[in-house]
């Protein structure tokens, strides 16, 4: 019994930093129609720029989040009103998705140049710590990395569901013409939200960096791993992101400890192709979707 309930243990903590992950993906998916496939450059790049702040100044990757987060929402909104907005703009949505795809492969290469492709962590004071809870422990850094990636998720949902930017958010994903004869600027919008997305991307990298090792060629895996989050969970939602991350988490998890760790993937797709087949909308469907 105690082996289930550290393992589900695991799951849970594991699932917490995939829903981190994945939550950029899905504002950026729910509001602008767009699959960003270099969303995982944004969490290698968060990765990489937390281990430099971590090297060169001695700064916690968590105490370095605004910075890394600062850095990534510039990044992420210069590239929306450039290369995205220009793809959507001059042919169609699916130009952006072949604009997202080769950018990703020219970042990996370029990450590849100038970072090395050699595997990289980040070592913290607490690497080697844990927490006990009766018979079941978690490691120290996997619980600083939930904790981080609740208090931001729970931020954005806040920040979506409660303020004037939030609405605006909301009211471009449902109804961009009628956002835009209302006052809102459509085009900023989009590309404060691609930004918001880049930067909560980052952020999850510099948690991922505490707990797992990576490389450049790291940016695929979570690419495709916020993708099947966001199906299971919902699209646009922090909420459905947690709860996909979480699901997730767990299928992981319990497929490597009583199946194997080389099934890990199947386990998630087999999870994946169920949900588009029962419920392609997710388990709390579409977060912007009720007025379309």
């Amino acid at each position: 019994m105690i082996p289930l309930l550290q393992t589900l243990l695991d799951g849970l903590v594991l699932g917490g930093v995939y829903a981190f992950a994945a939550v950029g993906f899905s504002l950026i998916f729910g509001v602008l129609g767009v699959v960003n496939l270099t969303h995982g450059v944004f969490v290698v790049l968060g990765a990489y720029g937390a281990l430099l702040l971590h090297e060169v100044v001695g700064l916690d990757p968590i105490l370095g989040l605004p910075l890394v987060m600062a850095a990534l929402f510039a990044l992420g909104y210069l590239y929306q009103r450039t290369l995205i907005a220009a793809a959507v703009e001059r042919a169609s949505l699916v130009a952006s998705l072949l604009v997202t795809f080769g950018v990703a492969l020219m970042a990996r290469n370029l990450l590849q140049v100038v970072a090395s492709p050699d595997v990289r962590s980040i070592a913290t004071a607490y690497s080697f710590a844990g927490l006990s809870l009766g018979p079941l422990r978690v490691d120290l850094v996997r619980a600083a990395g939930l904790l981080t990636s609740l208090v931001l998720l729970s931020g954005l949902a806040l920040l979506l569901g409660r303020t004037a930017f939030g609405r605006a958010i909301r009211a471009t994903a449902q109804q961009p013409v009628g956002a835009a004869l209302s006052g809102v600027n459509v085009r900023h919008v989009h590309g404060l939200t691609f930004g918001l997305g880049a930067a909560f991307a980052g952020a999850s990298g510099a948690v991922i960096g505490m707990m797992l090792p990576f490389t450049p060629g790291s940016e695929a895996a979570w690419t495709l791993n916020a993708f099947v989050v966001v199906t299971l969970g919902g699209v646009g939602s922090p909420q459905g992101a947690l709860l996909g991350g979480l699901l997730l988490g767990v299928i992981a998890t319990l497929t490597a400890q009583y199946v194997g760790p080389a099934f890990q993937n199947a386990a998630m797709f087999l999870v994946l192709v169920l949900m588009l087949l029962l419920r392609p909308q997710g388990l709390l469907g579409h977060a912007f979707a009720a007025s379309r």
